[in-house]
């Protein structure tokens, strides 16, 4: 029988791989590597191992060069994390704004009162006396004597004055009163609002008859004057004319309603107390105008001698703003009387039978004044 058997293939390792391979292989089939002697077996190990030139770098570099990379790295990261911070929203910088200071509240203010203005009074006509000067009449009239001088053009020295020369005297201006704050009742308030007339009772008034003169009811005089007992009333005693009680004028063709009162006359001269020689032959008396009198008006001047005791005086009606003392009533002794002298507004309400007028008190009667007159003989001279 014939012999079948195969005859044995010698085997041979891949000395790459360890791969067994055939003895007449040229090449590995895993890993390709030629199988022949020499260099082509190392080529082919060298191309399947894929290395090709090598590096060669000292010790010393390759450790320090990781140092320096993580030393760079510790910087940035530090960099950032500042800047971080510089850029954060919590820590931007705030700018800095002016903030006004607070206001300070007033306390409230309370509303001035108005102030009164006075309105100066027109100058005075003074006629000269004698012994009369500037510091003189400026203390008589309580002015200053620069505003003499002013209001006259006189000198500084004012030594060119002469009897009978007129001067114009400025008068004080008055000190305004202020408005009361007093609360009133209804029944005073209608008495404060009323304007009131003060009347002296002369001989043979009535109430009725003062009444009527005043054109006034009697209940209103009752009611506005506390010293009037039943219809009588007394002579000397002053009672009070309410003139808001005037009764309305009947009739088509009313009559003209009386005049109001005026003020008390102010007297002028001569000063309270002055005294007059003998070589004053007359005294002239002056006083303030109280208004522009109507032509049934004038003024009454009562002198009267109140040393002699025998109520010797005398009574004029005049309507100028002066009046000269006659001679007549200038003492007959050589001593020196005191004279009382007043000044009131008379105002001519009718005629009586014979035709003589009868006047009714128009303002009232002025402060009295006090003056010294010498007698008109001189004592004998003794003879040793």
């Amino acid at each position: 029988m014939p012999d079948t058997q195969k005859p044995a293939h010698t085997s041979r390792v891949c000395p790459n791989c360890g791969t067994r391979v055939a003895e007449s292989a040229a090449r590995c089939a895993v890993c390709g590597t030629e199988l022949t002697p020499g260099g082509t077996r190392r080529a082919a190990s060298a191309r399947m191992t894929g290395r090709g030139p090598t590096l060669s770098i000292p010790w010393p570099v390759a450790i320090a060069t990781p140092a320096v990379f993580m030393l760079i790295g510790a910087v940035i990261i530090a960099l950032i994390a500042r800047s971080g911070r510089a850029f954060a929203p919590g820590a931007a910088s705030a700018t800095p704004t002016n903030t006004s200071a607070p206001s300070e509240t007033l306390p409230p203010t309370s509303t001035p009162e108005p102030t009164l203005t006075p309105t100066p009074l027109p100058p005075v006509e003074y006629v000269i006396a004698s012994n009369d000067t500037c510091v003189g009449l400026a203390i008589r009239f309580n002015v200053s004597v620069n505003s003499i001088l002013q209001l006259n053009n006189l000198p500084p020295a004012c030594n060119n004055l002469s009897i009978g020369q007129k001067l114009l005297i400025p008068q004080p201006t008055p000190t305004p009163v202020p408005p009361s704050t007093a609360t009133f009742t209804a029944l005073e308030s209608t008495r404060t609002s009323c304007e009131l007339f003060p009347y002296t009772v002369q001989e043979g008034d009535t109430l009725a008859g003062i009444a009527a003169n005043f054109n006034v009811t009697i209940d209103g005089m009752k009611e506005f004057n506390q010293n009037i007992f039943g219809d009588t009333v007394f002579t000397g005693l002053t009672v009070q004319v309410p003139l808001c009680r005037r009764l309305p004028t009947p009739g088509p063709t009313p009559t003209a309603t009386p005049p109001p009162p005026y003020p008390a006359p102010n007297l002028l001269s001569p000063r309270d107390g002055s005294v007059f020689g003998l070589s004053d032959e007359s005294v002239a008396l002056q006083w303030a105008a109280v208004a522009a009198l109507r032509d049934n008006e004038s003024y009454l001047v009562t002198v009267e001698d109140i040393t002699e005791g025998t109520g010797r005086r005398t009574q004029a009606y005049v309507t100028e703003t002066k009046y000269i003392v006659p001679s007549t009533l200038r003492p007959s002794d050589t001593s020196t009387h005191l004279f009382r002298w007043t000044i009131e507004v008379a105002r001519q309400t009718g005629t009586t039978s014979d035709g003589k007028p009868i006047y009714s008190s128009g303002s009232p009667r002025s402060d009295p004044r006090i003056f010294g007159w010498s007698g008109g003989r001189t004592a004998p001279t003794p003879t040793s």
